[in-house]
């Protein structure tokens, strides 16, 4: 007889030790729900404590074992303080970003280093922190926050684009260092996902329906739909992925365009 036990498990993250930065809102507030609701034990860290603190809350309050903290991705001593504080880190998700929307002629330059200080440099120091913590003791997994905006590109979006395939070259670069540690690195590409980063668009309606009619599915996601990725990444169902792109975009990347000809 089959036993199908070790396929009932697979993403199981009981007794795992995860953080999520980026906790307090969007994407990595769905994710930090759903990994404590597969037995994770979150550390939720956000720049904002009072939403680190609600979504630790909450999850406290659904049975789950969560605590919060105040993180800074760009600064460096930050991070560190956060993972010692954590102790044992099992998985790493990593989702701030911000972007500024301008024709590349108009952005200056003080908004570049704002976007890629923020976007890249920020990546970088929690990956790199939780790496060499997940090398030394043996594997883990880092999930990074990418974006569709790492492959294609539109007016307004240079330098958001242009930090999204930062994150995603830097996440390859990491799987190939710290593979023979264990340490599994992927990317996250959303598609157009509801959140407080999307919401200049939320707020123009052609833009918004645009963007809607762009997909195979016809609408935008909601953080809740991102969740499941996170979870497949964190956990030993995707024990054998690492240095990949996993796109959750609705079908934007694969479909050509708005217009249904007559066929």
């Amino acid at each position: 007889m089959t036993d199908l036990q070790p396929f009932s498990t697979l993403f199981d993250l009981a007794g795992k030790r995860i953080i999520v930065i980026g906790a307090g809102s969007g994407i990595g507030e769905a994710g930090a729900l759903a990994l404590a609701g597969h037995g994770a034990d979150v550390l939720c860290a956000d720049v904002s404590e009072e939403a680190a603190a609600r979504v630790a809350a909450a999850i406290v309050e659904g049975g789950g074992a969560a605590t919060s903290a105040f993180v800074d991705i760009g600064d460096s001593a930050s991070i560190n303080t956060l993972y010692e504080s954590h102790g044992h880190l099992d998985a790493l998700i990593t989702t701030p970003a911000i972007n500024v929307r301008k024709r590349l002629l108009e952005v200056t330059e003080e908004e570049v280093h704002r976007v890629v200080s923020l976007n890249l440099v920020g990546a970088f120091n929690a990956m790199t922190a939780a790496g060499r913590r997940m090398a030394d003791a043996g594997g883990g997994s880092i999930v990074a926050i990418s974006s569709i905006r790492s492959q294609v590109v539109e007016p307004g979006q240079g330098v958001y684009a242009a930090t999204k395939a930062g994150v995603l070259q830097m996440v390859r670069t990491l799987a190939a260092e710290l593979g023979p540690q264990g340490v599994r690195v992927n990317a996250l590409a959303p598609g157009v996902v509801e959140t407080p980063l999307t919401e200049q668009i939320k707020n123009q309606p052609d833009w918004y329906e645009a963007y809607a009619a762009k997909g195979a599915l016809g609408r935008w996601a909601q953080p809740i739909e991102m969740a499941g990725p996170i979870v497949f990444l964190a956990s030993d169902a995707s024990s054998f992925v690492t240095a990949s792109l996993l796109v959750a975009d609705g079908g934007w990347l694969g479909v050509d365009g708005r217009f249904t000809p007559p066929l």
